[in-house]
């Protein structure tokens, strides 16, 4: 009996190595398990119970449906939101670590504080959310009963007046400048660490600009005047109320939107699987109607996208850092 070649042996022996280590290098790699295979985190850069955080709240408590994953709300507040802003950026970029934006975080702060991130080179822009009309308001003495009137008595009033704010370089503050600018009046800002609300109710301040949310029970109860929404539609929980267009001040448009945004380098496959999540969120009609309740609109479906919110953002730069700057606002 003739017995195998050794040789031969070997050779089909190292045939055989190199076929399994190239079926191995083809094979997809357990170490790196499809997105999003374990929890994740969105940092809201303000305390709990904000309007930022109860949206993010509704958004992730659906969002992990469509994502099959937890999703861990993680407050972290302090210096008008570029402390949770600043983590966010400093974040690993795969997806497991997201922020809450807005209007304050990723355009305002830009250019009021002196931050260590940029609010536009240091993120990846996943999806944009929502939109928060601001009212204007006044104490319920306020002899004016329109909008028209309430400009006329500012003007007829000069620098007697004090507008309640949430403090130097926020939103109601730079609304506030704003309104001077387009309307050619004088008056001053009270800064307050929370909602002026109750000051005004008791007529110790004359006019807010503000959400909705703030406004709105204040407005049912008779303790305020309403003068109009600064947007270019009406809002669904009150729509009796006119629009600034409406009212004689056309173009006046303020809103504190919310987005989502990932860390700088956020690989394009996740923030695809992300911005699908959101969107198929914003069309469910429990989320829609619960945003409603909180004078939110929700962005049409061609806004919501990551190149859309890039867009909005730049447009949004450019309206309100000419404006911080020629009023000088610096933050404390």
């Amino acid at each position: 009996m003739k017995l195998p070649c050794p040789t031969l042996r070997m050779a089909d022996l190292i045939v055989a190595s190199l076929a399994i280590a190239a079926a191995l290098e083809l094979a997809p790699s357990s170490a790196t398990p499809a997105y999003p295979s374990r929890p994740i985190t969105i940092i809201v850069p303000f305390s709990a119970g904000g309007q930022g955080d109860v949206l993010i709240r509704i958004l992730a408590e659906r969002m992990r449906t469509s994502l099959g994953q937890p999703i861990i709300i993680d407050n972290m507040g302090g210096a008008a939101g570029s402390i949770g802003t600043g983590r966010v950026a400093r974040a690993a970029p795969d997806g497991y670590t997201l922020g809450q934006g807005s209007l304050g975080t990723h355009v305002v702060n830009g250019a009021v504080r002196a931050l260590n991130f940029d609010v536009v080179k240091d993120f990846e822009p996943v999806a944009l959310v929502a939109n928060g009309p601001q009212l204007i308001v006044a104490r319920k003495t306020m002899p004016a009963n329109d909008l028209k009137e309430f400009i006329n008595w500012l003007k007829a009033n000069p620098d007697k007046a004090t507008q309640g704010t949430t403090g130097i370089g926020g939103i109601s503050h730079l609304a506030g400048v704003s309104f001077q600018r387009l309307t050619e009046t004088r008056f001053g800002f009270v800064p307050y660490r929370g909602t002026a609300m109750q000051d005004l109710v008791a007529g110790n301040i004359d006019l807010m600009i503000d959400q909705a949310a703030t406004v709105l029970p204040q407005l049912h109860a008779g303790s305020i005047k309403v003068y109009a929404v600064a947007a270019r539609a009406r809002i669904a929980i009150a729509p009796d109320l006119p629009t600034v267009d409406e009212s004689g001040l056309p173009g006046f448009h303020i809103s504190n939107w919310h987005a989502l945004w990932a860390p700088k380098a956020t690989p394009k496959t996740i923030i695809a699987k992300l911005n699908a999540a959101a969107m198929d969120t914003l069309t469910d009609p429990a989320v829609r109607a619960r945003f409603a309740e909180l004078g939110q609109q929700i962005f049409p479906p061609d806004q919501q996208t990551p190149e859309a919110l890039a867009v909005h953002q730049q447009a949004e730069i450019e309206k309100w850092w000419p404006i911080v700057k020629a009023a000088g606002i610096k933050a404390e």
